[in-house]
């Protein structure tokens, strides 16, 4: 009986070496807040591992269980399974030190600090340090939507792979990130964003580097002409938000939906713009200013415009 010759399965696939490497396989992001986590979960339900940096052990539990409570009120009311939360935290790992972002194709910051000249010293020494461990092709972005990304990547030795990468977390099944190329942004940085874009089934929204961008000038705005309207008593704020809603199809009127982003963070918007453009339509309304200084700051609170409950559920 001729011998059997035996040959291992793997001669007729791909070497490692050969075989495709995925565009985006890991994703890191700088700062795990409510932001940080809103994009850690996006990124991670598309089967992306995620790994975020955070300042301390303390905050990275904490982070994990707000991830964790979300997850569980997705299965409450979405249907998504045990199986299925159980696999998307396994693909989100939080550690303290920037070296963990090693392999990364595209890292995130997603800082929050509350004054505009430390907000952009801040970064641009995060954007240092994510340089100092990833590849040289890596793609570091910023979620800051009032910062321009030239400001924050002028200093960096590869200052090409720089974009803005703004998501709208606030806005309940928003389906759009809009994308900014800074000064220096290479064209192939560029585009590769918009994959990564294409990949979270997203749509990409090209924006020319401008403080705001386009969603939070017109958003900011249509804020403020919502207070004007009520603090002339032309409506009330409930019928102002009635109007954008049923009348307009917003999921969200005016005065909810600063509450759902947080009225501190509103009015940081609101700073920024009127100190880089000058124009009255970006300066915050007293209204918006007496509620942060008696930190009635919205949903976060419990407390803004409106009040809300323990689960952030609008009391009537």
């Amino acid at each position: 009986m001729s011998e059997i010759l035996v040959e291992p399965i793997e001669k007729y696939g791909l070497s490692k070496k050969d075989r495709p490497k995925t565009l985006f396989s890991k994703v890191g992001l700088v700062g795990c807040g409510l932001v940080g986590q809103s994009i850690a979960l996006m990124i991670s339900q598309k089967e992306l591992e995620v790994i975020f940096i955070e300042l301390s052990e303390e905050k990275i539990s904490y982070a994990y269980q707000r991830i964790e409570n979300e997850l569980d009120n997705m299965i409450n009311h979405w249907g998504m399974t045990g199986g299925e939360k159980r696999a998307i935290l396994s693909r989100i790992k939080g550690h303290v030190g920037y070296e963990h972002l090693r392999g990364c194709d595209l890292v995130i910051e997603t800082i929050r600090s509350k004054i505009r000249e430390q907000r952009v010293i801040c970064r641009r020494e995060v954007f240092k340090n994510i340089e100092k461990y990833v590849a040289p092709d890596t793609i570091i972005a910023t979620n800051s939507s009032t910062i321009v990304i030239t400001e924050l990547s002028a200093e960096l030795e590869h200052k090409e792979r720089c974009v803005s990468l703004h998501f709208l977390t606030s806005v309940p099944g928003s389906k759009m990130i809009e994308v900014v190329r800074g000064l220096y942004t290479s064209d192939e940085a560029y585009n590769k964003v918009f994959k990564f874009v294409k990949m979270l089934g997203k749509h990409a929204i090209p924006v020319e580097e401008s403080p705001g961008l386009i969603s939070v000038r017109m958003f900011v705005s249509m804020v403020n002409e919502a207070c004007d309207i009520m603090m002339e008593g032309v409506g009330t704020k409930n019928d102002i938000d009635t109007t954008m809603r049923i009348g307009f199809g917003l999921p969200l009127g005016p005065f909810e939906l600063a509450d759902k982003v947080g009225l501190d963070k509103v009015l940081r918007y609101m700073d920024n713009l009127y100190s880089e453009f000058g124009d009255q339509k970006f300066k915050a309304s007293p209204v918006i200013k007496k509620l942060v200084r008696a930190h009635q700051l919205g949903r976060i609170t419990g407390k803004g415009f409106y009040e809300y409950d323990e689960t952030g559920r609008k009391i009537n």
